[in-house]
């Protein structure tokens, strides 16, 4: 940005330089003619090459270099605290108010309302309808319907079906089995039970005998009368002597035995099949068709007719006509009429006070602790790294060029007496 401020102050400079050389040569230098007279100048043209400052923009690159962070992934070890919850238990001191209940007694004074009944009497009026029957009589006439019957006949034609049998043949097709015999083979396998004989060593224990000296002391003689320990006699030892003795000793010995060896034998059983081959065979069979034939028949039937003649009768009717005739009566009533009567009365009412009692208790209350444990773990932190990345940034930077430029210049002559008087016009 700095860089660019300079560039734009030196295009300022070279521009202001460049308008003020242009205004010193206009008119060709006639401004600064201080003795000659404007009528006698003549104006003689010509071109002159001028030398001109122009600014051009050159494009650059440049390289720069901007620094970024990058993250990096580094493990870390850190120290760490987690609390463990531990149950203890402390003893707790607490108040509990014991209900305790008293039975009292109040006094509670009520009214009875006692109904008093008191009989009375009254005159009733009241009016009675006796009914008075009045017997009388009345011709009612009314007509019967008197059959009449009429003998008539009729000839009914009717259709009677008659049956006619047919004798009839029919050939019959029926399959019948007929059974075919026939003999086959089958391998049957069997055990038989093969002797193989071997030897074997058996040890069999035997012995022999042996006479050897033996000293032997006889048992203490006792009486047979006496019980006692006291009364047997000890024994006495007699001379050395010789007994037999029984040697044992185990000798082996050959043994022939036969075991039996499972064999399987195949043999063939004959056996035979019989297989149901079938055969058609026809037979003919009679058998009866009944056609029912339709026979007209003509009968005469004999039957009443029944004719209504209305004829007229009169009977007389008795009856009976109902009057009801009022009577007075006169009846006396009994009732009750019932007072109530107010009665005071006093009874005692059983009521339960509870007087609550305060008592100590004690009990175990568990609560927890958190207690720290310290651990190390590894962790992953993000940690910026700098770098410097190169990048290309092109700029624009300002360059003074020269260059001719022909420009076309008109410088007046002077025509005055005094050549001396006029400074040259045209200067640069």
């Amino acid at each position: 940005m700095k860089k660019l401020l300079i560039g734009v102050s030196l295009v300022a400079a070279i521009l202001l330089s460049v308008a003020a050389s242009t205004a010193s040569a206009c008119y060709c230098g006639v401004a600064r003619c201080r003795c000659c007279k404007p009528a006698c100048c003549e104006m003689q043209c010509h071109t002159v090459m001028k030398t001109c400052k122009q600014i051009v923009y050159e494009k650059q690159q440049h390289t720069c270099y901007k620094t970024c962070y990058e993250r990096v992934c580094v493990p870390k070890t850190v120290q760490c605290v987690k609390y463990v919850p531990e149950t203890r238990y402390r003893e707790c001191c607490y108040t509990v108010c014991k209900p305790v209940w008293e039975t009292r007694m109040r006094t509670c004074n009520y009214t009875v309302c006692k109904p008093v009944y008191e009989t009375r009497t009254k005159n009733i009026c009241y009016t009675v309808c006796k009914p008075v029957w009045e017997t009388r009589n009345k011709n009612i006439c009314y007509t019967v319907c008197k059959p009449v019957y009429e003998t008539r006949t009729k000839n009914i034609c009717y259709t009677v079906c008659k049956p006619v049998w047919e004798t009839r043949t029919k050939d019959i097709c029926y399959t019948v089995c007929k059974p075919v015999y026939e003999t086959r083979c089958r391998e049957c396998c069997y055990t038989v039970c093969k002797p193989v004989h071997y030897t074997k060593t058996v040890k069999v224990c035997s012995g022999h005998w042996e006479t050897r000296q033996v000293e032997c002391c006889a048992p203490a003689a006792c009486e047979p009368a006496c019980c006692e320990p006291a009364c047997c006699k000890p024994a006495c030892c007699a001379p050395v002597t010789q007994c037999r003795v029984w040697v044992p000793e185990v000798i082996e010995k050959q043994v022939q035995c036969v075991k039996y060896v499972r064999e399987t034998c195949v043999k063939k059983i004959p056996y035979t099949v019989c297989k149901m081959v079938p055969e058609q065979r026809v037979k003919t069979c009679t058998y009866k068709v009944c056609k029912m034939v339709s026979e007209q028949r003509v009968r005469t039937c004999t039957y009443k007719v029944c004719k209504m003649v209305p004829e007229q009768r009169v009977r007389t009717c008795t009856y009976k006509v109902c009057k009801m005739v009022p009577e007075q009566r006169v009846k006396t009533c009994t009732y009750k009429v019932c007072k109530i009567v107010r009665e005071c009365h006093t009874k005692q009412i059983p009521y339960k006070v509870c007087k609550m009692v305060q008592q100590t208790c004690t009990k175990t209350v568990p609560y927890t602790v958190c207690k720290p444990v310290h651990y190390t773990k590894t962790i992953t932190c993000t940690k910026l790294v700098p770098r410097k990345v190169a990048h290309t940034v092109t700029r624009c930077v300002p360059r003074v060029v020269c260059k001719q430029v022909p420009v076309k210049v008109c410088c007046p002559v002077p025509c005055c007496c005094e050549p001396a008087c006029c400074e040259p016009a045209c200067g640069n």
